[in-house]
Order: C-alpha cells, then sequence, then structure tokens
C-alpha cells in the first residue's frame, strides 16, 4: 500500500516539468498599482435553478460553524466563513462575527484556523512559498471600510501561476468548479479576493475573469482597507489534473460547459459569430511548434507543414510565448478544425478549440501518462476527435545520445521506477523528436477526414 501511495505522489511531481519558480509573497505594492476589473453588464456563471429547485435560505450556522474547514482531500483546503466577515488585507485575516460570544464573555475561546489558498497540497515546498492566510471569530465587529453585499471567493495566484497550463489546471478550472459547487442554486455571483496575483497576470486574464463576477477584482496584495462580506469561502475546490467530475457537482456540470465558459469570454471580441458564413475550402490546421533548446521540439517540422499541406490542410504555426494574447490565440485556434502538437504546456491551448474539431498529441518515449493525464481525457471529456501519436525508438532523439539498446530507450518504465526525475532531465528536457513522415502522412489523412468533416457542418 505504501509503494501504491510513493508511486502516485511521484508521478503528481512530474508536473513540475511545466514549471516555473514559484511565485513568493511580495512587499506591498502602492496603490496606484492595483489593477481592478470592471465590467459593465451582469456575467453570469452558474446555471440557473428553476423556481422549483429554490430553497430557502439556511437558518444561521451554530456558533463552532462560523468557520468551517475540509482539510481532508489530499489536494487541497477549503474554508467557509458562515456569517459577516471582515478582511483586514493588512495583516492577512478575515474575521468573522462570534454573535454569542459578544452576548457571553464566558463562552468558547476564539476559533482560529490557517489556510494556503492553493490546490497543490501534496508540495511542501511549493505550498511553503503560497501566503498563509488567518480565519478568526471575533466577538465584536471590525470597523468595515468597503460593504460588499456578495459573498467572497479567496484564492492564490502564486506557486507556478504564469505558466499556461497551471494558470488553468491549478487555477481557472479549480475556480469554475468552486463557483458551480458553492452557488449552483441561488444564482449568486461572488466577490473575488486574489492573493499574490500581478499586474500583468490580471490583465493578461481579465476577460475570462470577468465572466466569474461582475464586480472589480480585490487584489489582496494592494489591498488597505478593510473589506465586508456576507460570507467568505476561502480556497478553491480541484476534481483533478484538467478534470471537472460532474457527478460532484450540484448541476452536473462538464468540460464542455467549462468550454462554453471560455467561449462567453472570447467570442464576442474576436467575432465567433462570423465563422459559419465564412465558405473555406480547406480545413486549418494549428501546429503548435517549439523552438531553442526547451526539448520536444519537431526537428523536421518544415517537412510536416508541407506535407499536412498535401494532404490537404491550410496550415498555421502557432509559438505561443508566456505574454501571447489569449484574445488572438483563441480567434486562431477557435476558428481551426485541427491541432497538432508535441506534448507540452502549451498544448493547453486546445481548450480553445471547438467540440468537434481535431487534435493531435505527439507523444515522445517516456510520457505516456503525462500525455493522457494533461491532455488526453481533458481533449475527450471537451469532446474533441482526440488522436494519440505515439513516436518510436527511431523517431527520438535520444538515439544518438544513448544508442538503440540503452536502457533509456529500451524500458523507460524501469528507469523512471528507479529515479524519477528521469522524466523530466532525459524525457522532456533532453528528447526531441523527428517524426516519421510515412507513418505521420496516415494520422493526417485521418485527422484530415474528421476535420473536412467537421469544417462542412460547423464552418
Amino acid at each position: 500500500m505504501m509503494s501504491m501511495v510513493m508511486a502516485v505522489l511521484t508521478k503528481k511531481q512530474l508536473l513540475h516539468y511545466y514549471h516555473v519558480d514559484p511565485i513568493r509573497p511580495r512587499a506591498f505594492e502602492s496603490k496606484e498599482k492595483r489593477t481592478q476589473l470592471k465590467t459593465s453588464h451582469w456575467k453570469v456563471i452558474p446555471k440557473q435553478p428553476s423556481e422549483h429547485s429554490a430553497s430557502p435560505p439556511p437558518p444561521p450556522p451554530p456558533p463552532t460553524q462560523l468557520i468551517s474547514c475540509n482539510r481532508t482531500n489530499k489536494s487541497y483546503d477549503i474554508c467557509c466563513l458562515n456569517g459577516p466577515t471582515t478582511l483586514d488585507p493588512i495583516i492577512s485575516t478575515f474575521y468573522v462575527w462570534d454573535p454569542i460570544t459578544t452576548a457571553n464573555s464566558l463562552g468558547p475561546p476564539p476559533n482560529k484556523q490557517k489556510i494556503r489558498p492553493y490546490p497543490r497540497k501534496w508540495e511542501n515546498n511549493t505550498m511553503s512559498h503560497i501566503k498563509e492566510l488567518t480565519l478568526i471569530t471575533s466577538p465584536t465587529k471590525i470597523h468595515c471600510q468597503v460593504q460588499h453585499q456578495a459573498p467572497a471567493v479567496v484564492f492564490s495566484a502564486g506557486g507556478y501561476t504564469g505558466n499556461l497550463f497551471h494558470d488553468f489546471n491549478d487555477g481557472f478550472i479549480p475556480l469554475f468548479v468552486t463557483v458551480r459547487s458553492v452557488f449552483a442554486l441561488n444564482g449568486v455571483h461572488p466577490v473575488l479576493v486574489i492573493s499574490m496575483s500581478r499586474n500583468w497576470w490580471l490583465s493578461k486574464y481579465s476577460e475570462l475573469l470577468q465572466r466569474f463576477t461582475p464586480y472589480p477584482i480585490i487584489n489582496l496584495d494592494n489591498e488597505t482597507a478593510t473589506h465586508c462580506f456576507p460570507s467568505t469561502t476561502i480556497g478553491l475546490i480541484s476534481h483533478g489534473y484538467m478534470a471537472i467530475n460532474p457527478k460532484l457537482l450540484p448541476n452536473l456540470d462538464t468540460f464542455i460547459d467549462f468550454r462554453v465558459l471560455l467561449g462567453t469570454a472570447y467570442d464576442a471580441k474576436t467575432g465567433r459569430q462570423t465563422l459559419a458564413t465564412i465558405a473555406r475550402r480547406r480545413p486549418i490546421l494549428v501546429l503548435v511548434g517549439r523552438k531553442g533548446d526547451v526539448g520536444r521540439v519537431i526537428l523536421n517540422q518544415a517537412q510536416v507543414v508541407l506535407l499536412a499541406k498535401e494532404v490537404g490542410f491550410e496550415v498555421s504555426i502557432f509559438e505561443p510565448t508566456k505574454f501571447t494574447s489569449l484574445s488572438n490565440a483563441y480567434e486562431l485556434i477557435n476558428r481551426s478544425h485541427a491541432m497538432v502538437g508535441v506534448h507540452g504546456a502549451a498544448l493547453t491551448h486546445s481548450l480553445f478549440l471547438r467540440p468537434g474539431s481535431v487534435f493531435i498529441q505527439v507523444v515522445p518515449i517516456g510520457i505516456d501518462w503525462l500525455a493522457e493525464t494533461c491532455f488526453g481525457k481533458p481533449a475527450r471529456d471537451m469532446g474533441l476527435e482526440y488522436m494519440e501519436y505515439k513516436i518510436g525508438v527511431n523517431e527520438s532523439s535520444l538515439v544518438e545520445k544513448y544508442g538503440m539498446d540503452h536502457l533509456v530507450l529500451k524500458n523507460p518504465k524501469a528507469l523512471i521506477k528507479e529515479n524519477f526525475s528521469n522524466t523530466k532531465n532525459i524525457y522532456l528536457k533532453s528528447q526531441d523528436v523527428r517524426v516519421d513522415l510515412v507513418r505521420f502522412g496516415r494520422y493526417l489523412r485521418k485527422a484530415f477526414k474528421k476535420a473536412k468533416n467537421f469544417m462542412d457542418k460547423e464552418g
């Protein structure tokens, strides 16, 4: 049993290969640097209940439940402050008023909890850099400078935020799950309170953040005024890597619902409504490229592009960076009919593909589990025509370094079992790909048929 647990933990450590350095807590910035996202109209995220599904509000919780924390999940902690809450951002503390203690000085001592609201609880080093928040019951009402009528959802944009995969895996997908879990039946739109968020990050994801809230974002690190909320949820619920489990959600939301949310954020800005009126002769294939000394580069990419064009595709090469506009990326990928790329964080852009389009993931030697977990299963959950191209030994650049008979190529599983860091150092960072054009051509022709059918139906 212990070996099974260790196997799970070490697999999770694999996902470090996407990582930038964890974001550390930072000193306060001036008020002039505050970033607030505003919207001029109401943004609806939770599905609205029918008049028959609405239930009366629950009675006030007993004093022992004013702060309730669930710490049983291996990925995240989540705490609920079930009463009027005051945030003092200067000391990163949330106070919930306890009327019983107010009336009875001999009552129970204050309930005090601490939480790091980032859903990678198993990674001790990462979590040590997430700002810790304090939650405490208070016998007196704390002076409030800004009063909110909506409840708050609080989370951290620290850790590996800034890397596209983690922005969605550790951020927006858990945020979607949390909002759809907590507010599914009452249609409430929360105020977002975000810790350790950079101004550039808030700007990059402004359109998406506005789909979760109609209110200005509270940047916890830049704020000095006290804020009051009717209640507060601290932490994000994660269903696993790039996962949304409808069985765990009140309205049975799926990954397709999350894709709809992305569409509402970017369609109007990119002109998606005109797609159906554009007559196309050839389906568009987006080739996600990698360049430089980063590993998993397609060494014969130019030949692959020519091959795809011969098959019948119109090819667009997409080489995103940390600063690539999501609106521009969405516009390119959402109007395409197929995507292909070697396993890597940039394939997170496959979330912008329309359900029914084709997604080919090129899987290098030794990373089958990562490829399936990060992108294979999510692609199927989102309704994509998913294809997996596992390279052969002769297609890996590792042959030149180690030779055909080396354990690196003959038995990757044994090498990974011996030292799991080999996955990152050998199979991710040191391995490039030279695809077999004859074999890969068969995949492209199959993908072309699917993409052509999709184009004829959807534009």
